[in-house]
């Protein structure tokens, strides 16, 4: 089986258990997740099978989005509700101040990544120091927001949920909490669920009883997504000859393809009969249609 699950990742379960679930249920063992989710949220986990994994790094988009319940006048260890408490503080914010505070917080900006991730530091996962009491420095990083909006302000409760389309690489548990530093009160994020990722939405997405109720059936392929609905790229039909050159390595000359190519772009390549080749990516001076992946069907190089 070859192509992608968009999984609608439960809470309470990491994502190499989200993965660990839909191997079994199809009986595949060859699988990855895309994006990793914390065990907290929810939602868009794209799940590659077969020869797909090899297509992950090849997608046109890597930017996310967000929904997010964050709780005022709290701080923990983990930015989240998960962890140890590091402060309390009895927050009134109001909602003028709130909706001023998250305008700072578009555009390009920069993050400290939290201890508790998967990023390394010296060959050495941050969560790992982390779960040992061992804090390390961080390098800020700089990350896109490209709209942050309320959606739901509690002013009783000192909660609200916000909505945030963001580049790949954003924390919003340091989202969270660099808001509730903004305000001067504190924030954790209390609930995650992501409703967009690699150019997957939750209406691409099927939940594990969706997953079962196919697999009893025999019938799971209906939630594969094919490796080419999944690549968003203009499509170059080549001759028959051309799609054997290309499927065995070979580049193929611009000059000799039907349609004219943009220099550096990938375009999705087709044999005349509309098979599936695989992703090309045209050279820097745009005279070579080069091999970034053929496509095997279970396997792919």
């Amino acid at each position: 089986m070859t192509g992608f699950i968009c999984f609608d990742k439960p809470k309470n379960i990491s994502s190499f258990s989200a993965v660990s679930i839909l191997k079994r249920l199809t009986n595949e063992k060859k699988a990855g997740h895309a994006g990793t989710l914390d065990p907290l949220a929810t939602g868009v986990l794209p799940v590659a099978f077969g020869g797909a994994t090899r297509f992950i790094e090849l997608f046109n988009t890597h930017d996310k989005a967000y929904e997010a319940t964050i709780k005022l006048g709290m701080t923990t260890d983990t930015l989240d509700v998960t962890g140890k408490v590091l402060s309390q503080s009895k927050s009134e914010v109001t909602s003028e101040a709130l909706f001023s505070v998250l305008e700072g917080f578009k555009g390009r900006i920069k993050q400290t990544p939290p201890m508790y991730s998967a990023i390394k530091k010296d060959g050495v996962r941050l969560y790992e120091m982390a779960r040992k009491g061992i804090e390390v420095e961080r390098s800020e990083r700089e990350i896109d927001v490209y709209s942050i909006k309320c959606l739901h302000f509690d002013e009783e409760a000192q909660e609200f949920t916000v909505s945030v389309e963001c580049s790949a690489g954003t924390y919003i548990r340091s989202l969270s909490s660099d808001i509730g530093k903004a305000l001067g009160c504190g924030a954790v994020m209390t609930a995650l669920r992501r409703t967009k990722a690699l150019g997957f939405t939750l209406e691409d997405c099927v939940t594990e009883e969706k997953i079962k109720d196919l697999a009893a059936q025999g019938r799971i392929s209906e939630a594969l997504i094919s490796v080419e609905d999944a690549l968003k790229y203009d499509s170059v039909t080549v001759s028959e000859k051309q799609a054997v050159r290309f499927h065995n390595g070979g580049f193929l000359a611009a000059d000799r393809i039907s349609r004219q190519l943009e220099a550096c772009a990938y375009y999705k390549v087709y044999s005349p009969s509309g098979e599936f080749v695989g992703i090309g990516e045209v050279s820097d001076d745009g005279e070579n249609l080069n091999v970034k992946r053929v496509y095997m069907g279970d396997s792919a190089k």
